[in-house]
Protein backbone atom coordinates (compact mmCIF):
# COMPACT_ATOMS: atom_id res chain seq x y z
CA UNK A 1 0.00 0.00 0.00
CA UNK A 2 1.18 3.52 -0.64
CA UNK A 3 0.20 6.93 0.58
CA UNK A 4 1.39 9.90 -1.43
CA UNK A 5 0.29 13.46 -0.87
CA UNK A 6 1.78 16.40 -2.70
CA UNK A 7 1.30 20.01 -1.75
CA UNK A 8 0.98 22.28 -4.82
CA UNK A 9 0.94 25.32 -2.50
CA UNK A 10 4.35 24.54 -0.98
CA UNK A 11 6.48 27.68 -1.02
CA UNK A 12 10.18 28.01 -1.70
CA UNK A 13 11.00 27.83 2.00
CA UNK A 14 9.39 24.39 2.39
CA UNK A 15 11.97 21.60 1.94
CA UNK A 16 11.40 19.28 -0.99
CA UNK A 17 12.29 16.38 1.30
CA UNK A 18 12.31 16.17 5.06
CA UNK A 19 13.04 13.13 7.23
CA UNK A 20 12.03 13.19 10.87
CA UNK A 21 13.31 10.47 13.19
CA UNK A 22 13.43 7.76 10.50
CA UNK A 23 14.25 4.25 11.75
CA UNK A 24 14.89 0.96 9.96
CA UNK A 25 15.52 -2.49 11.41
CA UNK A 26 16.48 -5.73 9.69
CA UNK A 27 15.70 -8.46 12.20
CA UNK A 28 17.95 -7.90 15.20
CA UNK A 29 20.03 -5.28 13.37
CA UNK A 30 19.11 -1.62 13.84
CA UNK A 31 20.24 -0.22 10.48
CA UNK A 32 19.04 3.36 11.01
CA UNK A 33 18.17 5.22 14.20
CA UNK A 34 16.41 8.59 14.43
CA UNK A 35 17.66 9.99 11.09
CA UNK A 36 16.86 13.65 10.44
CA UNK A 37 17.49 15.26 7.06
CA UNK A 38 16.12 18.04 4.86
CA UNK A 39 16.78 19.00 1.24
CA UNK A 40 15.65 22.34 -0.14
CA UNK A 41 15.02 23.54 -3.66
CA UNK A 42 18.20 24.11 -5.60
CA UNK A 43 20.26 22.45 -2.86
CA UNK A 44 22.82 19.66 -3.01
CA UNK A 45 23.15 17.60 0.15
CA UNK A 46 25.97 15.06 0.34
CA UNK A 47 25.52 11.84 2.30
CA UNK A 48 28.80 10.42 3.54
CA UNK A 49 29.87 7.69 5.91
CA UNK A 50 31.99 4.56 6.22
CA UNK A 51 30.90 1.19 4.86
CA UNK A 52 27.95 -0.04 6.90
CA UNK A 53 27.02 3.45 8.10
CA UNK A 54 23.53 3.15 6.61
CA UNK A 55 23.86 5.33 3.49
CA UNK A 56 22.47 2.79 1.03
CA UNK A 57 19.65 1.83 3.37
CA UNK A 58 18.63 5.46 3.77
CA UNK A 59 18.69 6.12 0.02
CA UNK A 60 16.64 2.99 -0.66
CA UNK A 61 14.04 4.18 1.85
CA UNK A 62 13.81 7.56 0.11
CA UNK A 63 13.66 5.77 -3.26
CA UNK A 64 10.84 3.47 -2.09
CA UNK A 65 12.87 0.25 -2.27
CA UNK A 66 12.61 -0.20 1.51
CA UNK A 67 9.86 0.97 3.84
CA UNK A 68 10.90 2.68 7.07
CA UNK A 69 9.78 1.25 10.42
CA UNK A 70 9.39 4.53 12.26
CA UNK A 71 9.60 8.27 11.82
CA UNK A 72 8.17 10.41 9.06
CA UNK A 73 8.98 11.31 5.45
CA UNK A 74 7.65 14.61 4.12
CA UNK A 75 7.57 15.77 0.50
CA UNK A 76 6.81 19.46 0.03
CA UNK A 77 5.71 19.52 3.66
CA UNK A 78 3.19 16.68 3.27
CA UNK A 79 3.54 13.14 4.72
CA UNK A 80 4.52 10.47 2.18
CA UNK A 81 4.87 6.71 2.38
CA UNK A 82 6.13 4.75 -0.63
CA UNK A 83 4.96 1.22 -1.23
CA UNK A 84 7.62 0.77 -3.93
CA UNK A 85 9.98 2.59 -6.30
CA UNK A 86 7.10 3.39 -8.65
CA UNK A 87 5.38 5.38 -5.90
CA UNK A 88 8.54 7.36 -5.25
CA UNK A 89 8.98 8.13 -8.95
CA UNK A 90 5.34 9.19 -9.22
CA UNK A 91 5.87 11.55 -6.27
CA UNK A 92 8.90 13.14 -7.98
CA UNK A 93 11.84 11.19 -6.53
CA UNK A 94 14.31 9.89 -9.13
CA UNK A 95 17.26 7.64 -8.32
CA UNK A 96 20.44 6.91 -10.27
CA UNK A 97 22.10 3.89 -8.66
CA UNK A 98 25.78 3.14 -9.02
CA UNK A 99 25.30 0.43 -11.67
CA UNK A 100 23.40 3.01 -13.85
CA UNK A 101 21.14 0.26 -15.32
CA UNK A 102 21.99 1.16 -18.92
CA UNK A 103 21.81 -1.23 -21.90
CA UNK A 104 25.17 -1.21 -23.67
CA UNK A 105 23.78 -2.51 -26.97
CA UNK A 106 21.16 0.26 -27.26
CA UNK A 107 21.78 3.85 -28.32
CA UNK A 108 21.32 6.97 -26.19
CA UNK A 109 17.71 7.61 -27.28
CA UNK A 110 16.65 4.04 -26.56
CA UNK A 111 18.23 4.17 -23.10
CA UNK A 112 16.68 7.52 -22.25
CA UNK A 113 13.18 6.29 -23.10
CA UNK A 114 13.57 2.65 -22.04
CA UNK A 115 10.20 1.64 -20.62
CA UNK A 116 8.78 5.11 -21.36
CA UNK A 117 8.74 5.02 -25.14
CA UNK A 118 6.75 7.69 -26.96
CA UNK A 119 4.29 6.32 -29.50
CA UNK A 120 2.19 7.58 -32.37
CA UNK A 121 -0.64 5.11 -32.60
CA UNK A 122 0.97 1.67 -32.43
CA UNK A 123 4.31 2.84 -33.77
CA UNK A 124 7.24 4.31 -31.88
CA UNK A 125 7.55 8.06 -32.38
CA UNK A 126 11.30 7.99 -32.99
CA UNK A 127 11.45 11.57 -34.27
CA UNK A 128 9.81 12.94 -31.10
CA UNK A 129 12.08 10.90 -28.84
CA UNK A 130 15.18 12.04 -30.72
CA UNK A 131 14.06 15.68 -30.55
CA UNK A 132 13.37 15.50 -26.82
CA UNK A 133 16.67 13.70 -26.21
CA UNK A 134 18.65 16.46 -27.92
CA UNK A 135 16.74 19.16 -26.05
CA UNK A 136 17.37 17.55 -22.69
CA UNK A 137 21.06 16.90 -23.32
CA UNK A 138 21.48 20.47 -24.62
CA UNK A 139 19.89 21.88 -21.44
CA UNK A 140 22.41 19.89 -19.41
CA UNK A 141 25.31 20.94 -21.69
CA UNK A 142 26.06 17.24 -22.05
CA UNK A 143 29.06 16.23 -24.12
CA UNK A 144 27.41 13.44 -26.11
CA UNK A 145 28.54 13.23 -29.78
CA UNK A 146 25.32 11.64 -31.05
CA UNK A 147 22.06 10.35 -29.57
CA UNK A 148 22.34 7.35 -31.90
CA UNK A 149 25.69 6.16 -30.57
CA UNK A 150 25.58 2.88 -28.58
CA UNK A 151 26.09 3.24 -24.84
CA UNK A 152 29.02 0.79 -25.10
CA UNK A 153 30.93 3.46 -27.08
CA UNK A 154 30.58 6.17 -24.42
CA UNK A 155 33.01 7.08 -21.65
CA UNK A 156 32.18 6.59 -17.98
CA UNK A 157 31.29 10.26 -17.56
CA UNK A 158 29.07 10.23 -20.64
CA UNK A 159 27.26 7.13 -19.37
CA UNK A 160 26.64 8.84 -16.05
CA UNK A 161 25.27 11.82 -17.96
CA UNK A 162 22.83 9.62 -19.87
CA UNK A 163 21.66 7.94 -16.66
CA UNK A 164 21.08 11.30 -14.97
CA UNK A 165 19.36 12.72 -18.06
CA UNK A 166 17.02 9.70 -18.10
CA UNK A 167 16.03 10.42 -14.49
CA UNK A 168 15.02 13.97 -15.50
CA UNK A 169 12.46 12.86 -18.08
CA UNK A 170 9.78 12.42 -15.45
CA UNK A 171 10.16 16.02 -14.20
CA UNK A 172 11.34 14.99 -10.69
CA UNK A 173 11.68 17.28 -7.69
CA UNK A 174 14.51 15.32 -6.07
CA UNK A 175 17.35 13.27 -7.57
CA UNK A 176 19.38 10.71 -5.64
CA UNK A 177 22.86 9.99 -7.04
CA UNK A 178 24.70 6.94 -5.71
CA UNK A 179 28.50 7.32 -6.11
CA UNK A 180 28.20 9.27 -9.40
CA UNK A 181 31.97 9.80 -9.76
CA UNK A 182 33.16 6.35 -8.70
CA UNK A 183 35.82 4.90 -11.02
CA UNK A 184 35.88 8.03 -13.19
CA UNK A 185 38.97 9.91 -14.33
CA UNK A 186 39.68 13.53 -13.48
CA UNK A 187 38.10 15.02 -16.63
CA UNK A 188 35.05 12.74 -16.44
CA UNK A 189 34.57 13.54 -12.75
CA UNK A 190 34.64 17.27 -13.51
CA UNK A 191 32.02 16.70 -16.21
CA UNK A 192 29.67 14.95 -13.77
CA UNK A 193 30.20 17.55 -11.03
CA UNK A 194 29.34 20.30 -13.54
CA UNK A 195 26.21 18.35 -14.42
CA UNK A 196 25.18 18.19 -10.74
CA UNK A 197 25.55 21.97 -10.51
CA UNK A 198 23.36 22.43 -13.58
CA UNK A 199 20.69 20.22 -12.01
CA UNK A 200 20.82 22.37 -8.88
CA UNK A 201 20.44 25.48 -11.05
CA UNK A 202 17.19 24.00 -12.39
CA UNK A 203 15.79 24.24 -8.84
CA UNK A 204 15.86 20.53 -8.08
CA UNK A 205 16.98 18.99 -4.81
CA UNK A 206 19.95 16.60 -5.06
CA UNK A 207 21.28 13.99 -2.65
CA UNK A 208 24.76 12.70 -3.52
CA UNK A 209 26.37 9.66 -1.91
CA UNK A 210 30.13 9.74 -2.24
CA UNK A 211 33.33 8.59 -0.55
CA UNK A 212 35.36 11.32 -2.27
CA UNK A 213 35.60 14.31 0.06
CA UNK A 214 37.01 16.57 -2.67
CA UNK A 215 33.99 15.88 -4.91
CA UNK A 216 31.60 16.35 -2.00
CA UNK A 217 33.08 19.68 -1.00
CA UNK A 218 33.11 20.85 -4.63
CA UNK A 219 29.34 20.59 -5.17
CA UNK A 220 27.55 20.12 -1.83
CA UNK A 221 25.81 22.90 0.08
CA UNK A 222 25.58 20.73 3.19
CA UNK A 223 27.13 17.42 4.22
CA UNK A 224 25.36 14.83 6.39
CA UNK A 225 27.61 12.30 8.08
CA UNK A 226 26.17 8.92 9.02
CA UNK A 227 27.97 6.70 11.50
CA UNK A 228 26.66 3.32 12.65
CA UNK A 229 23.19 4.17 11.38
CA UNK A 230 22.92 7.51 13.19
CA UNK A 231 23.38 11.19 12.39
CA UNK A 232 26.91 12.14 13.33
CA UNK A 233 26.83 15.77 12.25
CA UNK A 234 25.68 18.12 9.52
CA UNK A 235 28.43 20.32 8.09
CA UNK A 236 28.80 22.98 5.42
CA UNK A 237 31.08 22.60 2.42
CA UNK A 238 33.82 24.74 3.99
CA UNK A 239 34.36 22.26 6.83
CA UNK A 240 37.96 20.98 6.85
CA UNK A 241 38.40 17.50 5.43
CA UNK A 242 40.02 16.37 8.68
CA UNK A 243 36.84 17.23 10.59
CA UNK A 244 34.68 15.30 8.13
CA UNK A 245 36.96 12.26 8.25
CA UNK A 246 36.92 12.36 12.05
CA UNK A 247 33.12 12.39 12.05
CA UNK A 248 32.99 9.53 9.54
CA UNK A 249 35.48 7.29 11.32
CA UNK A 250 34.53 8.16 14.87
CA UNK A 251 38.02 9.46 15.59
CA UNK A 252 36.44 12.45 17.30
CA UNK A 253 34.78 10.09 19.76
CA UNK A 254 38.00 8.27 20.52
CA UNK A 255 40.42 11.18 20.64
CA UNK A 256 38.51 14.32 21.60
CA UNK A 257 36.29 12.65 24.18
CA UNK A 258 39.25 10.92 25.78
CA UNK A 259 41.23 14.17 25.92
CA UNK A 260 38.33 16.07 27.50
CA UNK A 261 37.91 13.29 30.04
CA UNK A 262 41.61 13.50 30.96
CA UNK A 263 41.32 17.27 31.40
CA UNK A 264 38.22 16.88 33.56
CA UNK A 265 39.86 14.16 35.65
CA UNK A 266 42.96 16.30 36.16
CA UNK A 267 40.83 19.28 37.23
CA UNK A 268 38.95 17.07 39.70
CA UNK A 269 42.18 15.77 41.21
CA UNK A 270 43.56 19.29 41.58
CA UNK A 271 40.37 20.51 43.21
CA UNK A 272 40.31 17.58 45.63
CA UNK A 273 43.97 18.08 46.53
CA UNK A 274 43.48 21.79 47.06
CA UNK A 275 40.51 21.23 49.34
CA UNK A 276 42.44 18.60 51.29
CA UNK A 277 45.29 21.01 51.91
CA UNK A 278 42.94 23.74 53.13
CA UNK A 279 41.31 21.27 55.50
Amino acid sequence: MSSISTNPQADAATPILELRGVNKRFGAVQALSDITLSVGRGEVVALVGDNGAGKSTLVKIIAGVYQHDGGQILLDGEPAHFGGPGDAQQAGVATVFQDLALCDNLDVVANLFLGKEMKRGRMLDEAAMEHQSWNLLKQLSAKIPSVHIPIASLSGGQRQTVAIARSLLGEPKLILLDEPTAALGVAQTAEVLNLIERIRDRGLGVIVISHNMADVQAVADRILVLRLGKNNGIFDATTPTETLVAAITGASDNVVTARNKRIADTATIRTTTSEGRRA
